[in-house]
């Protein structure tokens, strides 16, 4: 018999975790701690805490800026681009205003050009990304940029990062890494423990958790809580199973999770920035502080490398450990990195695909329902005559 789990006090915690981290981050503020501000997966959080500070992911999935950022960058610019400078420039980001500090990375040519702009409202910093890793050139790159956020840091806030603190902050990111990992590892159950939607929450709200002692008890919590419940029994009746994969997905995006779901799959795993990405590798806590973040980082799977190697290895090692039937691509308008990748991952993926190509409005709603459940049906038929 299968039963439908039933957590929705849990995973409303988490989801609501983003709002009512705007409340505690007003109370670090107050406690002197300092704030970081960021925007991607490639820069190194443990930096940030051997440095005493907390770091925040800054809000950049929204389409309620746009009109404002679109007085100051062009109209066919990723949303994503558009919304992280609307949300600046406006002051309507809590965490924004918060942030003493923001880190930026090169990862695309309008990021590049839009932190230009907004180092005249703000105190930003931004990271250099090497093209490819193909050569030696481009891991000296990263370990000098990380060598030069550290020293920013310090002259920045006053501090000096000490080796053991950096050492304590790597072992403490990566159990909380390990936390999330097990946790959005629950994907691979089949037939399915949870909905992806839920697991995509839980994971997102994570992130706007700042005592990352509790952050990891919490996830351990309902980790085992889901495990055991699914031994007992409780499970989502068979779906056609789903991973996602290309540009970052978070707020107003959230629509692809639920066009896939409403319309009878399960998004069991996440390849993207917002689940796996960043995770799954951990760093390398015997070797040198600062070597083990370069070679850490430097191996995220982000289409702003050339060539991705990363990424593909990745993507078809979770195909076949999620049991995946198919692969949904979620690519931003003018996202051109993951655009143009979109050739390899339908090439490499070996499973049926589809390309979605989405902004940060409510527009396209029907048409994503239209082809997300068109996808599902193909899927499922499929596997009714395995």
């Amino acid at each position: 018999m299968t039963i439908k789990t039933d957590l929705p006090e849990i995973f409303q915690e988490f989801g609501e975790a983003r709002r009512n981290g705007f409340v505690r981050m007003h109370e670090l503020k107050k406690k002197g701690v300092p704030v970081v501000g960021v925007y991607c997966t490639f820069m190194p959080e443990e930096l940030i805490m051997a440095a005493g500070a907390v770091k925040v992911g800054l809000c950049s999935t929204s389409d309620e800026t746009i009109p404002l950022a679109e007085k100051d960058l062009p109209r066919n610019l990723c949303p994503l681009i558009k919304s992280s400078y609307g949300f600046g420039k406006s002051d309507k980001c809590p965490y924004f205003y918060f942030s003493d500090l923001v880190v930026g990375e090169t990862t695309c040519d309008g990021k590049k050009k839009m932190f230009e702009y907004m180092k005249e409202f703000k105190d930003v910093y931004v990271m250099q990304m090497p093209n490819s890793l193909d050569s030696p050139a481009g891991r000296q790159l990263w370990h000098k940029e990380i060598l030069r956020l550290a020293e920013k840091l310090e002259d920045f806030f006053q501090v000096k990062i000490q080796e053991d603190a950096l050492r304590a902050a790597i072992h403490l990111k990566n159990r909380e890494r390990t936390a999330l990992k097990d946790f959005y590892s629950l994907g691979k159950l089949n037939p399915p423990a949870v909905m992806g939607y839920d697991i995509y929450q839980t994971v997102y709200g994570a992130g706007f958790k700042f005592e990352k002692e509790q952050n990891i008890r919490e996830l351990n919590a309902l980790t085992s809580r889901i495990e055991e419940e699914y031994r007992k029994g409780k499970r989502l009746d068979p779906r056609p199973r789903i991973l996602i994969t290309g540009s970052p997905i978070g707020g107003a995006t959230e629509k692809v999770i639920r066009a896939i779901e409403e319309n009878g799959g399960v998004v069991v795993a996440f390849e993207n920035c917002t689940g796996a990405k960043p995770n799954e590798e951990l760093v390398d806590e015997q070797s040198e502080p600062m070597e083990a973040l370069c070679d850490k980082y430097i191996r995220i799977g982000c289409s702003c490398i050339s060539p991705n190697h990363n990424r593909f290895f990745l993507l078809r090692r979770m195909i076949e450990e999620y049991q995946a039937d198919g692969v949904v691509d979620m690519v931003l308008q003018a996202c051109h990195p993951y655009a143009m990748e979109s050739k390899k991952v339908r090439e490499s993926v070996n499973i049926p695909y589809l390309y979605l190509e989405t902004d940060f409005s409510q527009a396209d709603v029907e048409q994503l329902n239209t082809r997300a459940a068109a996808f599902v049906e193909m899927l499922a038929e499929s596997s009714s005559l395995r």
